[in-house]
């Protein structure tokens, strides 16, 4: 048993259960140990069937994925660990074929690695519900997604919910940068790391990381988590995260 993989873990769920409750359009439901979020958002993983567990209940999760596909055109099947194959005919049963990796790492907080330059640092601010449309542009810009994709994710109180802080790295007046925090079960998540691909390569990426986690160990958190990208794991890596769980995501090709 991996002690510390299921306390991620169960912050992560606790998080997306979070952010499913404030999303204005948001959607979140559970039968026994498999769990329904929708954010309506047009990301599959933002919109996902899941067991919390490392060993699924296939018939609740089956159940699970049948309410999102109703209500989400993009969504996803999520499973701990490496998915076997009656998960991956479930999947394929709805049409989810494209089957892909997750990563999560994590760090205590004594061990993260801090060197962000302070140049950098100085264009990252904390962001509030009152500017939740220049936070969605921003994230749109970052993850040079197409206009709208994220809808009203972030809209709402989002911003303004308890466990949650925005971030926005800026230049010019003009968000460069992305990243927020939620604090849930005593550690901090850290998410929506983006910088626009105009301004990668200078040290953003990582000054927008420290702090999210400088501000959540500040509030308690005494370790961090995040799923990785191939392009943003080795910087995770090098600031003292390791991998914990390699999860399993089903989604249409």
């Amino acid at each position: 048993m991996n002690e510390t993989a299921d306390r991620m873990a169960a912050a992560y769920f606790d998080a997306i259960e979070v952010l499913c409750r404030v999303t204005p359009k948001g959607w979140y439901a559970e039968r026994g140990t498999a769990r329904a979020a929708v954010t309506h958002a047009g990301v599959a993983t933002l919109n996902a069937a899941y067991d919390t567990t490392s060993e699924p209940d296939l018939g609740a999760l089956d159940e699970m994925a049948t309410e999102v596909s109703r209500q989400a055109a993009r969504w996803s099947i999520m499973v701990r660990g490496e998915a076997g194959d009656e998960v991956t005919d479930l999947a394929a049963r709805h049409g989810l074929l494209e089957r892909g990796d997750l990563p999560l790492l994590a760090c205590n907080a004594g061990d993260i690695v801090y060197r962000a330059d302070t140049a950098q640092g100085k264009l990252v601010r904390q962001v509030d519900a009152v500017e939740s449309d220049l936070y969605t542009e921003g994230l749109t810009r970052s993850f040079d997604a197409p206009e709208g994709v994220f809808g009203s994710l972030m809209g709402g109180a989002v911003l303004d919910a308890d466990p949650i802080t925005g971030y926005l790295a800026e230049e010019f007046g003009r968000p460069i940068g992305t990243g927020l925090g939620m604090r849930t079960a005593g550690v901090v998540g850290v998410f929506n790391i983006a910088v626009v691909p105009s301004a990668r390569g200078r040290g953003l990426g990582r000054a927008v990381t420290e702090a999210v986690l400088l501000d959540g160990v500040a509030a308690g958190a005494d370790a961090a988590y995040l799923h990785a990208s191939a392009m943003g794991r080795p910087l995770y890596e090098s600031m003292g995260f390791h991998l914990v769980e390699n999860w399993t995501v089903f989604q249409a090709r």
